[in-house]
């Protein structure tokens, strides 16, 4: 799979999908900031950590990748749980090198200033996650689909 970047998918979601996304991330934001107060900042740390946008960008790359698919004349229901499992797996690796930083601050932090402790906590995060996602492309390399793929 080849990393690209293209801005004019931006234009292809609608308005309320970024409301929706921004809504969640809201809502685990606050529920993080409420176990935060009852239980410390240790609980409502973890619970910082849930992907707060994933639900909602996985079911939209779902129905993005089905209505392609759709417009095109052919069942898009498999591409589309496909295209939402790909991103699952990323924000797992990501999330593991969420863990690195995670572990980098906690561990720098009472003895180092943020200034310094952050941008290293950031480079451990990137390094882990790219590395992960390399190696799972070298254990299991992408294959082809089929040419004749109705779904």
């Amino acid at each position: 799979m080849r990393i690209t970047v293209n801005v004019s998918t931006l234009g292809q979601t609608k308005w309320y999908e970024y409301a929706i996304r921004f809504f969640f991330g809201g809502l685990v934001t606050v529920a993080a900031g409420l176990l935060a107060k009852k239980f410390g900042p240790t609980v409502g740390g973890l619970f910082l950590a849930f992907p707060a946008i994933f639900p909602a960008s996985a079911t939209l790359i779902e129905k993005h990748e089905r209505e392609r698919k759709e417009e095109r004349g052919l069942a898009g229901k498999r591409r589309g749980r496909e295209a939402a499992a790909v991103d699952a797996a990323g924000a797992a690796l990501g999330s593991i090198g969420l863990l690195v930083f995670a572990s980098v601050a906690w561990r720098l932090l009472p003895r180092y200033a943020a200034w310094m402790v952050l941008p290293l906590g950031t480079l451990a995060w990137a390094a882990v996650s790219v590395l992960l996602w390399m190696a799972r492309h070298r254990i299991s390399p992408p294959t082809e689909p089929p040419l004749a793929r109705n779904s």
